[in-house]
């Protein structure tokens, strides 16, 4: 396996994975999607809520705020040796929320939430959580606790996650006529018109979706379109919980544990 990147900045990542098949890419995208952990409000306390919002709707809202996570300074719950139910400080953090609309109509924001740790807090001070009207106030604290995707998707560490095969894209210029369809219908501008000739300006963006055959009159066809069944260009974009390239490495390193268990495991079997 050999991994090139093509574009990265922190939250989107746009890769190729040179080396592998078609289900062991199936395999990165759903331990990606998954199983790779990440803080969200779990519990909800709630001391006082006097909006619009039912207290089972307020919390399913905040369960939904994407959190930084701090995958290093926290246990899973359940390898947590607390073993309780609000979780301990190596298996929890705490986030509160005390407002009230003392004059007019007040909109509460992520950014109202107090994080116990600031390593732990929304990714955005900019989500609207509830709208309260004059008098009306919310007072609560919330507990958020490392998750997977498996279990409920406010813990998926990526709001994408893509893959498909690298195109392959070639043009026989004794064959071709020039007459410039294939660079007129094609969607992502793969090809273009230099001279008087059609050259592939942007491989690596072609979707397959082959509109370039199907406009060009000429046969024998001058373009060819493939694919390499062995290479796959991968697209990631994080939710802000986690940079994504360590979303990456957490995937990898997830994949080593279940392939090793696994192995062990027939091995056993097998001495049996």
């Amino acid at each position: 396996m050999r991994v090139i990147m093509l574009e990265s900045d922190g939250l989107t990542a746009r890769f190729i994975i040179e080396g592998i098949n078609a289900p062991l890419a199936n395999t990165l995208r759903r331990i990606i999607l998954s199983e790779v952990p990440t803080m969200a409000i779990d519990d909800v306390v709630i001391y006082e809520n006097s909006s619009v919002l039912n207290d089972e709707v307020l919390a399913l809202r905040l369960g939904l705020i994407p959190l930084k996570t701090d995958l290093d300074a926290y246990n899973l719950p359940e390898k947590c040796s607390c073993r309780s139910e609000l979780g301990c400080p190596l298996c929890r953090a705490i986030l509160t929320l005390d407002v009230k609309a003392d004059k007019g109509i007040r909109t509460v924001y992520s950014g109202d939430l107090v994080p116990e740790n600031p390593n732990i807090a929304p990714v955005s001070d900019k989500i609207p959580i509830v709208k309260l009207a004059a008098g009306q106030s919310i007072r609560l604290e919330a507990y958020a606790k490392l998750g997977r995707g498996k279990v409920h998707a406010k813990w998926q560490p990526v709001s994408a996650c893509t893959y498909r095969y690298k195109p392959i894209i070639k043009i026989d210029n004794s064959l071709c006529d020039s007459c410039g369809n294939c660079v007129e219908v094609c969607p992502r501008r793969v090809l273009a018109k230099e001279g008087d000739k059609i050259v592939v300006a942007r491989e690596m963006d072609c979707i397959l979706c082959t509109d370039c055959l199907r406009v060009c009159k000429r046969r024998p066809q001058p373009i060819t379109v493939s694919w390499d069944e062995s290479t796959f260009i991968f697209y990631i974009e994080s939710t802000g919980a986690l940079p994504v390239d360590r979303i990456i490495f957490e995937a990898l390193k997830i994949y080593e544990e279940k392939y090793s268990e696994f192995i062990n495991l027939l091995e056993g079997l097998l001495d049996e």
